[in-house]
This record gives structure tokens, sequence and C-alpha cells, in this order.
């Protein structure tokens, strides 16, 4: 699994964990509807740190304890 992938699986879930949707958590978190649902779009290959930690702040988790879930432990070597 790439990194982006595990990003996206962990933020998936957290929303449903908190059974809330990615609008909510744009509202939460102050960025755009449209900057979750590109991130969790399957095509884009990169996520900004920045859009990670305003997520975060939204779902009142640091960053440290989004990173720190085994999803994280495995990640594939990423080359392009």
């Amino acid at each position: 699994m790439s990194m982006k992938e595990a990003i996206v699986k962990r933020f998936q879930q957290l929303c449903q964990e908190r059974n809330i949707k990615y609008n909510e958590l744009a509202t939460l978190s102050g960025v755009t509807p449209s900057t979750v649902y590109s991130m969790m779009d399957e095509r884009r290959k990169d996520v900004s740190a920045i859009t990670v930690k305003k997520l975060c702040d939204g779902l009142g988790i640091s960053v440290s304890q989004f990173y720190n879930d085994p999803i994280f432990e495995s990640l594939e070597q990423e080359i392009f």
C-alpha cells in the first residue's frame, strides 16, 4: 500500500468511526469539500501535508495520533 492510499484509508476510518461525511469533515477543517474529495480520488497521487494537518485539526486529533496506526507500519517503497 502506498502512503497516499494509507492516508485516505485512515481518514475514511476516522470519518466512519465518527459517523461524519466528507462535506462535514471539510467544514470542521476549514477546507473546501473539493479539497477533501480530491484527496480521496484514487487517480490523485499526492496529498498535501498541510491538508492532512487541517483535517486532523478538524477531527480534534494531532498529526502524531493520526499516523500512530498500524496501517502505516507496512507501506511499500515509493519509487516513481
